[in-house]
């Protein structure tokens, strides 16, 4: 639970650093919110694994107002913060769930499963057993995105990465006690190469998958679960 206390505690002003702490924060959103609309109807039924504060579930609403929304996450605190966003929302529009999503009853079936920057806590088993999990969630046809960090390829291509998200941290204004708070968070990735993980969505049974966006380490990929007839169902 320890991953759950650091982000209960984080989660109060934990939107306000985003556009800092995610450099390509506007590219990186917009990619999965276009991939969502390409692929589903006006009024999806959509699961966001790792909701945190609702901010990804919030651009979904505001790009499918009729979305139906069900957010899981294991912090409190972040779920707190979640209600506190959509507390004008009907309550059979958006549904909050506290529990660890690599265990809980998932529901379904939904049109759409996302996810935003939650995943990469996860080890490699506990990845590849997610993406059967979502596999069997989603309808025929559904899609599957995940907005997240990953490992470079090599060692030397992921410190280049770090690197690289250190100094444009540090010009985005973020002051040396931000940061540390942030890395204190970053101890609990298990960032894994993006070449894998599309491999283990195809070995979980999805089509189509492929990384529609990456900067650095991070990447934006879906895959779509084949609707009966052995097509995406688009």
């Amino acid at each position: 639970m320890a991953l759950a206390q650091s982000f209960d505690q984080a989660a109060p002003t934990y939107d306000a650093l985003r556009r800092a702490l995610i450099p390509c924060f506007d590219d990186f959103y917009e990619t999965a919110l276009t991939l969502l609309g390409d692929a589903v109807g006006r009024e999806p039924r959509v699961l966001d694994l790792g909701a945190g504060t609702g901010l990804l579930s919030a651009l979904v609403l505001e790009r499918l107002p009729g979305a139906r929304l069900a957010l899981i996450d294991l912090s409190d605190g972040m779920m707190d913060q979640a209600r506190l966003r959509f507390d004008r929302c009907p309550a059979d529009q958006v549904g909050f769930v506290v529990a660890d999503y690599t265990e809980a009853e998932l529901g379904g079936p939904y049109d759409a499963v996302v996810s935003a920057l939650s995943i990469h806590h996860l080890e490699t088993a506990a990845k590849r057993a997610l993406f059967h999990r979502v596999f069997k969630v989603l309808r025929p046809g559904g899609v599957f995105i995940n907005a997240d960090q990953v490992a470079g390829p090599t060692l030397g291509r992921d410190a280049h990465y770090r690197a690289l998200w250190l100094l444009a941290v540090r010009g985005a204004g973020v002051t040396e006690v931000q940061l540390a708070a942030a890395r204190d968070r970053m101890k609990y990735d298990r960032l894994a190469p993006l070449a894998a993980q599309l491999a283990w969505l195809a070995e979980a049974g999805f089509a189509d998958v492929d990384c529609a966006y990456k900067h650095w380490g991070f990447a934006v990929y879906a895959g779509i679960r084949p609707d009966r007839e052995g097509t995406n169902g688009r």
